[in-house]
């Protein structure tokens, strides 16, 4: 069925995150699946392993971040040379996310998934093995493959349930995946304290092997396969890119995510150097936005049927501006300290765990037939942006620069996202 080039005209999205007239709707909706049972690839993955599936991305980003400084003194280069393992990272990811959708939707999920873990342990073993600053960041940019599990766990719940029940799924997944981003950097400022560097990516190897085990033995597939070739799925694109619901969603994701990729790029450095942390020190403080996307997408998990993506996008936006508000008060007022520092960073993780969650199942429903494509898209809009933030914050943090600079730029991302929010209820008001 022809998908109306008009976002508006779209049922589903005739109300915020709900359908106006199910009836109209169901076409779209996603095939029906046998109910999941674990570890019976006949039936779709148990949510379990789609929240593995996040948590092995979420893993991947940062649990060796404790150990930069280390890493930068191991190869003989300057800290800002080694941050870059984070911006080529998400760069790259955000690259192949246009990719991955189209593939996934044309080919399945489970082969993706499988080919992309197999990647993934090849270019781990790369990191292990670098000799020089450069071939690690060769082999790390590689590592970025791993964000399929990431873009597809959020694809196979939009194959499974639409709308805002896939808003709640989604929440629930990656509020159990916000365990990982919670405990790795800890667990890596560990590690590092007692083998080194290196034993975070042992650490990830051995990972990327289970999974790769889980995915075989659980991973279902739910995908309907398309005709036409790789082509005709990357001449859909057009579809979601003249959708304005589809941009609102992305970009006040990408905006309120941007907070947290910044804070990717520069709280190694400010936890660091200008509070003087340890690296295990590091590593569990780190982990405070993590707290708060957890409380953040049970939250989604809870009331985004009842309440709609819209409002529940809207609540985040503002939680995350609010407290970042006030930690730059606090920072240009003298009065910041290490403990306010990283607790004021929960209101980011709260407030990407209400956006993230809400804003892909907007995303996602656009076109449910191309459910892979616009979770691809959409991360790569995101990500793509985290990478520029990321840098930028690396660039602008140096000997006596503080913690400002991360602070401001954090919070000029976080304020354009509720920005762009208001102006997406804007249109839809408009369109009823």
């Amino acid at each position: 069925m022809a998908q109306p080039a008009d976002p508006m005209s779209d049922p589903a999205h005739a109300a915020p995150g709900l359908a106006a007239d199910p009836g109209k709707a169901h076409a779209a909706d996603p095939p029906a699946h046998p109910a999941p049972r674990f570890l019976d690839r006949r039936t779709p993955p148990h949510v379990v392993t789609l929240v593995i599936f996040a948590g092995l991305s979420a893993m991947t980003m940062n649990v060796f971040l404790p150990s930069l400084p280390a890493m930068a003194a191991h190869f003989g280069v300057e800290y800002g040379l080694m941050q870059l393992s984070v911006a080529l990272y998400l760069g790259i990811s955000a690259v192949l996310q246009i990719v991955i959708g189209p593939l996934s939707d044309r080919f399945g999920r489970r082969p993706v998934v499988l080919g992309a873990i197999v990647l993934f342990m090849l270019a781990t073993l790369g990191c292990l093995l670098a000799s020089s600053a450069w071939v690690f960041l060769f082999f790390r940019m590689a590592q970025a493959v791993i964000v399929t599990c990431m873009v597809l766990s959020r694809a196979i719940v939009r194959d499974m349930v639409d709308g805002a029940r896939a808003a709640s799924m989604i929440g629930y997944v990656t509020m159990g995946m916000a365990l990982v981003p919670m405990l790795s950097p800890a667990i890596g400022g560990a590690l590092q304290e007692w083998f080194g560097w290196q034993a975070s990516f042992v650490l990830l190897l051995a990972a990327g092997a289970l999974v790769f085990a889980l995915a075989w033995a659980d991973q279902g597939e739910t995908a309907r396969r398309h005709a036409g070739g790789l082509a005709a799925q990357l001449r859909q694109m057009p579809t979601l890119l003249a959708s304005l619901r589809f941009w609102g969603y992305a970009l006040t994701a990408a905006l309120c995510a941007g907070a947290f990729f910044a804070y990717l790029g520069g709280g190694p450095f400010v936890g660091a150097e200008v509070y003087g942390l340890s690296p295990a020190a590091l590593g569990l403080h780190f982990g405070a936005p993590a707290v708060g996307y957890a409380l953040g997408n049970y939250l989604s998990g809870r009331w985004s049927v009842r309440l709609g993506i819209d409002r529940m996008v809207m609540l985040g936006t503002l939680l995350c501006t609010g407290g970042l508000a006030l930690s730059l008060a606090l920072t240009l007022g003298g009065a910041a300290s290490v403990k306010t520092f990283f607790a004021l960073m929960c209101f980011v993780g709260v407030g990407n765990g209400l956006v993230i969650p809400n804003a892909t199942a907007g995303m996602l429903s656009v076109n449910p037939r191309l459910a892979g494509t616009a979770s691809g898209l959409g991360g790569a809009i995101m990500v793509g942006g985290g990478a520029a933030l990321s840098a930028l914050a690396g660039a602008m943090l140096g000997p006596g620069s503080g913690a400002a600079p991360l602070l401001w730029i954090m919070f000029g991302s976080a304020l354009a996202s509720v920005v762009t929010m208001l102006l997406l209820r804007r249109i839809v008001a408009r369109a009823r």
